[in-house]
């Protein structure tokens, strides 16, 4: 998934960016959180892919970390395939809230997530009406929040 994301990103990202965003997959993910992610795959190879969790200190939450579609496939409902399996498997697993982020600058993320029901929690400040929360990864990396409520399964 790594190759994947220095591939798919490199449109919209110098390399050495699209190389940085790749270490938010470290194998890590895979191994302890498998069952809660997805991958979809073809003849081609990895096309898209989900990686979540359920959080172990908050019973009723689970957390969306990152997800990736191949440039070829937006558009054609594949995150939102895997957005709703992973609802209804978290929402089966009792959980009732499902929280995620994005950069402030991602405005394809933004209104991805705001159609799929996400909520915005509220920020230290706003940037062009987005609520966003400052220096949340870390000096400079200000983050935007979603949290979106589950139907009980």
């Amino acid at each position: 998934m790594v190759e994947c994301v220095q591939l798919w990103w490199g449109d919209s990202r110098t390399p050495e960016q699209a190389r940085e965003l790749s270490l938010l997959l470290p194998r890590l993910f895979l191994q302890h959180f498998a069952r809660t992610s997805s991958v979809v795959e073809d003849a081609s190879g990895i096309r898209a892919f989900l990686v979540g969790f359920h959080s172990a200190d908050v019973a009723d939450e689970a957390y969306i970390h990152f997800v990736g579609v191949d440039p070829r496939l937006r558009g054609t409902g594949t995150a939102r395939d895997l957005y709703g399996r992973f609802f209804a498997q978290a929402a089966e697993a009792g959980r009732r809230t499902v929280r995620a982020i994005t950069s402030p600058a991602n405005t394809g993320s933004i209104a991805f997530h705001r159609a799929l029901g996400f909520e915005f929690v509220p920020g230290d400040r706003e940037v062009d009406g987005v609520p966003v929360h400052g220096d949340y990864d870390g000096p400079g990396q200000d983050r935007v929040c979603f949290r979106r409520l589950l139907d009980p399964a």
